[in-house]
Parts: structure tokens; sequence; C-alpha cells
């Protein structure tokens, strides 16, 4: 604990009980209003720099550097954050037990204690990624859906359930419960946490990193957290820093309040595009001003949510009196409610309106007047437009390349009419006609304000006798038990029902591309006439590819507006001006015939969301999965892989670890594949279908699976084997080495043979030749998945050079031993002449450190040589040693082993 600074420790007392601390106000004791030019963000920050000081990896010099924060500094010092717990899911959470389960195995090889290999901080894991649309639109889909996704998933739940039991302070939340990051935010988020030493008992913020970057919904709450790659999470729950560069810290002043009949979605998606315009990558935003005593705890919590989306890497709102409240809504006792108050306003962490507001990099104006009604798409986040312009931006859209995020289609094509008879019904449909519409995803599922408002438009629809067109799939996945709990106590979920709307799951389903399978008819469809169909969800990403490999046009809205599209049936509509439908008179009826008043709403919500549903539904969370009880496991605390299986395999990672670590020497490599701008992980590492021709759907039927039984990317994160088969196998990404071609395939340069991503890196690791990954900017945004770094890795891939990196893809790619190279400003492979096919040697590579310039020569088929600089993205030094340790496991294996 902190020797350096006993200056700072301090004591509280509540509740009879006296808890140690370390004061941030006691650090500059002459000047102890110095904590009010800091934002609060930086605040959390510094209090665990602090209580962490341990003159080795943490000195009081990274403690006065932080407290010195500026909102202007030309160099940002590395700090160090160490989390206080961590929360996985399981497409991320399997790949991590299971490099957890092979670092054991590989200590034991070895001869050395296997059993150092354990969480020292507190870890849980959410099962909620694996439940898939199958049924929908009927009462008994949740429980059927439920059924299917234990069927599929037996193997993988059983090893979690083995995992739960091998490995200390890991503990599991069992499938059919709820999606991590309400269940974080309703439940596991306790706002402070307290640990023993020496008799004392210490108390401290509550902070974490989850492998998912939407972890940072939890930022709503006033919590510090954010996402990170499986990879990071290991060293997190090892006991090792996360190193960041010291963020500058954006401000977004909101004032005003949202006008009548918007919702917070609106305000969210309009956040989210002014963030990313600005540009905020590896920055904080924090929020203040007027505005936020108008935002609910819930409301927050939406915009924290889209956090990567933004490209920040967090959205923060200080800790307050309605963060208070919330922990009281969502049943916290008094006694803790005591103990969170007295300690933040001990620390000067509690936000209050009449404070001075800190100092920050940059201020952002926000006027909540001037919000509009909004959806974003047609495919990606940022690409907000008003409700008003939605039908002329999809038409737009249409007739736009596909390399300007249109779809290449001749001029009025969207004005074309196509017959289509379904369930016994005829139907004139033209181009955007709305596939699937799904009230998804906790980012709204966890604002009362939004399921309740979904629910009046229902209420309201049926009343005017409105019906939702057969040919679109309906869906309802609640981010928690609350929600139908509420939903019920109301009645509205009676008419969500009524409309098509059952629950099909608790988990994450359409949001993550888990949207099931449409109808074969609709699907013959789409492909006949040649149809851009579309999805309308109230989830947080729209790439493409994500929803449905069908599905091209994929717009997020809020839960009433899905409802809204889903009745009309069609994206291609201005839902401003024309009809959403016709009651049985014939008679047109608008939007705002069934669009719900705000007193309307907070009336409902006031009378139905209290305290007991949150302690009812969370009382037996770890136990209430009959299903999950019954999992028989072994009581061993290595794992025996088994050699057939096509779910889980011992990762390749520690066959030798005598091995030296990354090599930087990258010499006449070529280009397993060039990328334009916005690559995300997605692309890089799908999480949705297997394909059936594909490299992975080969693989899996010459091992004896059927294709119905393939699941999915995301499921199967435990198997390398399949993983680097999929790599780059989206269906819809661009290998600009290759002309009209989508999926994963490549040029095999050497040759000029097209073949498959796999295949071809194959040939390449015969032959000896290194590999590089070009791309534009913003790659790697998304998803925080580390199988998008680990894949690329298996692969041969050694560098990856971009315009630009998203945060967390460049942590993994240094996590796994990957040179992150970023091109000079202004420059790209267009600027500098080249293609691709060159070869390239990267020179300078005799000693790396944060932030080296290395110039790299490209040689072309005519033996002319073209130089360029580009700058290494490794930016501390605590990434440099996980590099030259070839990535953060080995890092920590050779840690452990160095101390048996």
């Amino acid at each position: 604990m902190n020797k350096g600074l006993p200056s700072t420790k301090s004591t509280l007392s509540t509740n009879g009980k006296v808890y140690h601390y370390f004061q941030l106000s006691k650090l500059h004791p002459e000047n102890p209003g110095y904590l009010e030019r800091l934002p609060f963000s930086i605040r959390v920050l510094l209090e665990g720099v602090l209580r962490n000081i341990n003159g080795k990896t943490i000195t009081e010099i990274d403690a006065i550097n932080l407290a010195s924060w500026q909102p202007h500094q030309d160099q940002r010092k590395p700090v160090p954050f160490f989390p206080g717990r961590v929360v996985l899911q399981d497409f991320t959470g399997v790949p991590v037990v299971n490099d957890l389960a092979a670092m054991r195995a590989a200590i034991q090889r070895i001869g050395g204690d296997p059993l150092k290999v354990n969480p020292i901080i507190p870890v849980d894991l959410v099962i909620d990624h694996s439940v898939m649309v199958d049924i929908s639109a009927k009462k008994e889909a949740v429980n059927q859906n439920a059924k299917n996704e234990f069927e599929r998933n037996f193997e993988r739940y059983q090893f979690l359930r083995w995992s739960s039991s091998a490995f200390k302070n890991l503990r599991i939340i069992p499938p059919s419960t709820g999606i991590i990051h309400q269940v974080n935010l309703e439940f596991l988020a306790q706002s402070v946490l307290t640990h023993e030493k020496d008799g004392e008992t210490y108390i401290y913020p509550d902070t974490l990193v989850g492998t998912d970057s939407h972890t940072t919904m939890i930022n709503g709450l006033g919590i510090v957290g954010w996402g990170v790659g499986g990879i990071e999470a290991i060293a997190a729950m090892m006991g090792q820093p996360i190193e960041i560069l010291t963020p500058d810290v954006i401000g977004v002043h909101l004032k005003g309040q949202l006008k009548e009949g918007l919702t917070p979605t609106d305000l969210t998606l309009t956040i989210i595009q002014i963030l990313r315009k600005k540009g905020v990558v590896d920055k904080f935003v924090e929020f203040f001003g007027e505005g936020l005593d108008h935002l609910s705890l819930a409301d927050r919590a939406m915009i924290a949510n889209i956090t990567p989306e933004s490209g920040a890497t967090m959205i923060y709102f200080p800790f307050d009196v309605q963060s208070l409240n919330y922990l009281r809504l969502t049943g916290k006792n008094e006694e803790h409610l005591n103990l969170v108050e007295k300690y933040y306003r001990a620390q000067n962490l509690f936000r209050e309106s009449q404070q001075p507001f800190p100092g920050f990099s940059e201020v952002i104006e926000v006027d909540l007047d001037q919000i509009e009604p909004s959806i974003a798409g047609p495919k990606r986040p940022q690409d907000r437009m008003g409700l008003q312009s939605v039908k002329e931006n999809f038409q737009i859209s249409m007739a736009k390349p596909r390399n300007q995020m249109g779809f290449g289609y001749p001029e009025n094509e969207a004005e074309k009419k196509f017959s289509l008879y379904f369930a016994g019904k005829s139907y004139q449909l033209s181009q955007g006609f709305t596939a699937i519409a799904a009230i998804t995803s906790c980012t709204n599922t966890s604002n009362p304000t939004v399921m309740i408002a979904a629910g009046l438009v229902a209420k309201k629809a049926v009343s005017k006798g409105l019906t939702i067109p057969e040919y679109v799939k309906t869906s309802f996945a609640p981010g928690s038990r609350v929600v139908t709990e509420y939903l019920t106590e109301s009645s509205l979920i009676v008419y969500l029902e009524n409309l098509g709307f059952h629950i099909v799951g608790y988990g994450c389903t359409t949001c993550i591309g888990n949207s099931g399978p449409l109808h074969e008819e609709i699907v013959d469809y789409i492909e006949k006439e040649k149809i851009i169909a579309s999805a309308v969800l109230s989830g947080n990403r729209n790439f493409e590819g994500r929803i449905h490999p069908h599905i091209q046009a994929n717009y997020l809205a809020s839960p009433p507006l899905v409802v809204a599209y889903a009745l009309a049936g069609t994206i291609n509509i201005d839902l401003t001006k024309d009809p959403i439908g016709y009651d049985p008179t014939g008679k047109p009826v608008f939007l705002h015939d069934i669009w719900p008043t705000s007193s309307e709403i907070q009336e409902i919500l006031h009378s139905v969301v209290k305290p007991d549903l949150f302690i009812k539904n969370y009382a037996n969370v770890f136990s209430g999965n009959f299903d999950w009880n019954m999992l028989q496991t072994s009581t061993e605390k290595i794992y025996d892989w088994d050699k057939d299986s096509t779910y889980l395999q011992e990762p390749p990672y520690f066959e030798n670890l005598s091995r030296e670590g990354s090599s930087v020497s990258i010499v006449n490599a070529h280009a397993l594949v060039v990328l334009g701008d916005s690559v995300t992980t997605d692309h890089i590492s799908p999480a949705g279908a297997i394909p059936l021709k594909s490299p992975a759907g080969e693989f899996l039927v010459n091992h004896g699976v059927q294709p119905q039984d393939f699941n999915s990317f995301g499921s199967r994160r435990g198997n390398d084997r399949i993983m680097t088969r999929g790599t780059f196998g989206n269906i819809r990404i661009k290998n600009l080495l290759l002309t009209g071609v989508e999926g994963g395939m490549t040029r095999y340069i050497p040759s000029g043979e097209v073949m498959s991503i796999y295949e071809a890196s194959q040939k390449y690791q015969q032959e000896g030749i290194d590999l590089i990954v070009i791309a534009g900017k913003e790659y790697g945004t998304g998803s925080s998945r580390d199988w998008a770094a680990k894949g690329p890795k298996l692969l041969g891939v050694k560098a990856v050079i971009a315009e630009s990196f998203e945060r967390i893809h460049r942590s993994n790619l240094v996590g796994m031993g990957i040179l992150p190279l970023e091109f000079l400003p202004g420059e790209n492979i267009i600027t500098l002449g080249l293609d691709g096919s060159e070869k390239f040697t990267i020179n300078n590579t005799e000693d790396i450190f944060p932030g080296k310039i290395h110039q790299i020569k490209a040689v072309n088929n005519n033996g002319k040589q073209i130089y360029f600089d580009v700058k290494l993205r490794i930016d501390t030094l605590i990434e440099i040693q996980y590099f030259k340790d070839g990535g953060i496991m080995n890092t920590i294996l050779k840690d452990l082993i160095a101390t048996r």
C-alpha cells in the first residue's frame, strides 16, 4: 500500500465501521483546491495511482504527474491503471478462460505451479452473447430459443461451469439472465469497493475493465471503466497494470432540456455523430453543465454505452445525486448508500450543480433544445439523420458507390416496385423494405423511458387496428428480466406481443448479429430481385454484414421507432409526412397519432419501476438457471482438452515458452490484404454465422459437423483452427488487392492467383514470406474482440500499416506482438503511389521505443523503390516490453515462472 505518501492516508466512519482511504486533497496540502481544476475522471485515476504506489511499477512521480494534469500538454505521460474488477461476456470470455487454462497447462509442463495462474481481483462473466433468434413472434419463442442455445453451446457452458470452480475470484452469471452491461449497471456495480489489508478495511472507487467495448455503459453511473481485449483483461486480472497515455479530456457542456416527444436515443445518436466528427480517439469525454440535471441516470448510461462508436476511451458522467438515486432504485441498501455518498463527498468526487466547472482540453457545446428525432444508418452508427431525412438519405445511399457507404445501384432504383406473395398475402414492396425489426440491446432496454414508449406506441397502434406485415421478422430481447416485470405490470407487454414483439431471449441477439434465419422465401426474394432489404434495431452497431448476411441497410433507432418502422414495413418512407398505415376503415394513421407524450411515459414509469423489481430479479442471479445447475464438470484444476472438439482446443501461443519474443525485422513482406477506411473488427473477425462455403465451414464439415450445427464464429472462439480460417472472412469485406470482389478472398501476389485469405496465408508461411496488412482510417473500429489481433497473428501477419487505429484494437495488436504502424499525416497508400502488390521492408529496427519513426522501403514489380516513413504506435514502455516478450500473456508467464 502507499508508504511513500503517508500524509494522504485518512479515515472515514459510517454505519459503525472505520474505513481507510487515500485522500486526494492531501496530496497538495498547501493547495487543497487543486482538485477543482481536474476533471472528475482524472481524479478517479489519480486515486488509483495514490493507492497503488509501490516504488517500482508506480511511484510518487506518477502521482505528481497526474495531479499536475493540464488541459493542454504537448506530451502526455503514461499512467498506470489498476482496475478494481473485470467483467467478461461469453464470446470474449471463453477465449480468456481458455487462455488462462492454457497458461496453467504450460506452467505445469515445465514443472511450475499451475495454480499460480489465477485472477487476483474479482471477475464476473455474464453469458449473454450466444442466444439466437431461431424463433420469433410466438409466446414460446423465449423458452425454445433458450433450449436451442443450451444444446448448441453445451460444451462451452460445461467448460465455463468447470472454470467457476477451477479458478478463484471468478463468478459466472448463467444464460437467460440478461445482457452484461445492463446486469453490470443494475446489479454488479457497487460504486465503491473495499478490501482488507493488515486488519484494516480500505475503501476506493469502483473501477473496471471489460472484454466488451460497451463496458463504458457504466461510465453513466460515475464509474471509471472501459473496454479492453481479452489479452489486456488477463493482464488486469493477473495484477498487471493497464497503462495508457494520460488523456486529453474533452468537456461536453449540456444546456437546456429535450423537447416534448424526443427520446434519449435521439440525443445519444446526435452525441456520437458530434464526437466522431470532432475526433476523440484515445481521449476521455466528460459531461458537465446544467443540462445534466435533466438527464436521468438511464439516459446517461445510454450515451455512455455507445462510447466506442464515438472513438473515445470513456464518455464519463460524474457521480452525483442522480447516481445515488439510481443505486437506491436498483435495490442497494441505505447503509451502502450512506457509505458511497460519504466517500465520494470526502474525495471531492461528488458532482454538485453549483460547483465550478473543471478545466477541459476542449469544450463542445450541446443544446438539448436543438435535438431532433433521429436514426442512424445505413452502415455506420455515426451517420445520424433527422427522421424527416430518412427516405431521401436511403435513396441517395442506393445510388452512391459502395466505397462511399452506398449500394451502387442505378438512379431511381429506390422507386421501383416489386411484388411479393408471402404468408397468404400480396405485397407491393420497394427497395428498403423492412425484413427485421428488433427491440434489442442494453443500449436501449436499460432505459425504462424508451421501453415504456415502445409499449405505448404498440398499444395505440393496436387500438387503431394496425398490424405489422408478415414479411417483417419482429423480436424483443430485454437486457434484464426487470424489463419484462415492469412491462408486464403495466400491461404494455400484451400490446407488444399483439404486434409480434414477443420476448425471444435475455441476451444480445440481433444487436450482435444473432438475428437468426429469415424465412427462405424472403431470402430467395431478396436474392432474386436484388433487393436492398433493411433492418431497424435499437442496437448500437449497424456495420456491413453484422446484423444479417442478407440485409445490407441497417438502421439504429429508439424502441418506439423500431415499432413504427415495423408497422410501416419499410425504411423508404418519411414518417413525418407519410401514413404509417391505415385503420380498418381505410383512414390513414400517422406517426404523431400513436406517439406517446412524456407525461404518459413518466406516469407509468413512476408507478411500476421500483426497487422491489430489482431485488427480486437479482436475488438468485448466480443459481437461478436449472439447466446450468445440472451441468456436471470435472473437479480437476487443469483442463483436459478433447482433441476432437470443434469448440475448445488448447491455443498454440504457449507451445514453446523458451522462444524469443517478437522480431521487428520485416523484409520483403507482402500485403495479405489491403483495406480501406472504417474497417471494423467485425470485418477482421466475424462473430455471426459461419458460411458453408468458406474455409471455416469446410473445416467443420470435414470434422463431421452438419451446417445446421455450425453455430457462430463468436461461439467458436475457443478453437483457433476455426477462428484463423474465419479471419478477414466477413462476407462484406472489400480487399483492394481485388476488383469487384467482396468476402474473404485475396490475390496471392507471387503467382497472381485468387484464393481465400486463409489459403494464401498458409502458402506465404510455407514459403517463409513475411506478411503485413495495409489499411486506411479508423482501422479496427467496433468490438473489442481480441481475435481480430489473434487471427492475423496466426495467419503470419507481422505488422499493420494504417492511417489511424481505433484504441482497443491497437492495444490488442501490441498484446499479440503485431507492430501497429501509422502513416504520417496526409499520407496513405494512394498518395504514395502504391497498390499493395509491392514488397515491403521495414528499416531502422535496431531499437524500438514509443512513437519511433520507421522508414519503409517498397519495391514494385518493375524494381522501382519508394521510401516512406511511418510512426510506431506502441505508446508506452510497458507495451514495448509486452511486444519484445511476444505478447502480454508471455510477459505474465515469464513473471510467474520467475517466481516459482
